[in-house]
């Protein structure tokens, strides 16, 4: 019989959601000491981060719907012995190789679970609450993302073997969560075609397929933002800012993230497609600040610029998983949520290795004036797009019909 409640296992899968999310940030800020320790240069530094990517990729394509029919919670646990794994590897890392190992295991950890973890909450989201799970799978998300960079980032300027400390934290905490995990209840009865689930594919029904498609250039673009502070803005504070201050790029993450969370929590209180349209306005606005603050080696103006990207990833996050959920039932809720992240990690890890390939020819403050300008394209076409699909869908009363929605 299960040990906890609904409110109760509500709470523990948003804490798993974050701790997730910190592991997939926490070796960002110790990149550069990776880089001094063991001489390798900045697009292999990116290709590492990408492998994670990689993993990721395969497991949403293969396993990321296996909830769906064997239940979230063995799933879940499954997952999470994974990640134990990984930050285990990161643990004992002695090389490149370890490293790339180390991101493909994280990868495949986090792959398997995304599905899965967003599914359940959305499943445990309080009675009348149902954008409740949506909701904290952003918010959770992002601050998450903020933990994991911020603390690592402390603990660099702290001490000269910061993963000495977060990994083997992180290994412990995985292990604990896979034992409570499994006395959460189940949400999602056993059903057949678990084997044929494995088969690399992209499902999203039909149902489903226009609010997907309608959410996936804000996706793209808030992801997109996101893979370059994950990649490269430990380096660009470092090398580009002329930031000396050890713990700042780690910081850099974080600020980011707080402003995702905020962002998270007021998409909350708007409708979804609101959401969405405010957000990509965000997005565009911080993508040119990113861009000014590089050209003027300002770190304020960078700052200023982290927490307005910030504020538009949040939004558009929580506004198009909002708009997707709605649209889904629960016998695919898991392989949609997949579908929708293996998108949102293509976002953050093709354009970052992009960057990383371009950084030794063209430098690294022209290769970020390439991204943000990428990012800053890429986010004007959903602000178009996402105050297009309003127009069409206003009532005769001139307001949006998903208006009406609660949040």
């Amino acid at each position: 019989m299960p040990a906890f409640g609904r409110a109760a296992s509500f709470g523990l899968i948003v804490v798993t959601t974050v701790l997730l999310m910190a592991a997939t940030s926490a070796p960002s800020p110790i990149y550069p000491l990776y880089l001094q320790r063991w001489g390798f240069s900045v697009t292999v530094l990116t290709v590492v981060f990408a492998v994670y990517v990689a993993g990721l990729a395969a497991a949403l394509l293969t396993v990321g719907s296996l909830s769906d029919h064997l239940g979230r919670r063995p799933v879940l646990v499954a997952s999470l012995l994974v990640a134990a794994a990984g930050t285990a590897v990161f643990w004992t890392a002695d090389g490149v190789v370890s490293l790339v190992v180390a991101r493909i295991v994280q990868g495949i950890a986090t792959g398997a679970a995304t599905g899965a973890l967003t599914a359940v909450l959305v499943e445990f989201s309080p009675e009348g609450r149902p954008h409740r799970g949506p909701t904290m799978t952003a918010v959770g998300t992002s601050f998450g993302l903020a933990v994991g960079g911020g603390v690592t980032g402390l603990l660099v300027q702290a001490g000269p073997r910061p993963d000495g400390v977060v990994f083997p934290a992180l290994t412990v905490a995985f292990a604990i969560l896979a034992v409570l995990v499994a006395a959460v209840p189940e949400t999602a009865g056993r059903r057949p075609g678990a084997l044929a689930a494995l088969r690399p594919r992209v499902h999203v029904p039909p149902a489903t397929r226009r609010e997907f498609l309608a959410a996936v250039p804000a996706i793209v673009a808030g992801w997109s933002i996101t893979g370059l502070f994950l990649a490269l803005a430990p380096s660009l504070v470092h090398d580009v800012l002329h930031v000396g201050f050890g713990a700042a790029g780690g910081l850099s993450i974080t600020v980011l993230f707080l402003a995702n969370s905020v962002g998270g929590l007021w998409a909350a209180r708007q409708p979804a497609g609101r959401a969405t349209l405010l957000g990509s306005v965000f997005l565009t606005v911080g993508a040119v600040g990113l861009a000014a603050a590089v050209f003027f080696a300002s770190p304020p103006v960078f700052i200023g610029g982290s927490i307005v990207a910030g504020l538009g990833v949040g939004l558009t996050f929580n506004g198009t998983l909002r708009g997707i959920s709605g649209a889904t039932d629960a016998a695919s809720r898991s392989a949609v949520f997949s579908a929708a992240y293996l998108v949102s990690y293509a976002a953050l890890g093709l354009p970052s290795v992009a960057a990383g390939l371009a950084t030794p020819w063209w430098g690294l403050a022209a290769t970020s004036y390439l991204y943000t300008a990428f990012v800053g394209t890429l986010s004007l076409f959903a602000t178009l797009h996402a105050a297009r699909r309003s127009t069409r869908t206003a009532g005769p009363s001139g307001k949006a019909l998903a208006c009406k929605q609660s949040p």
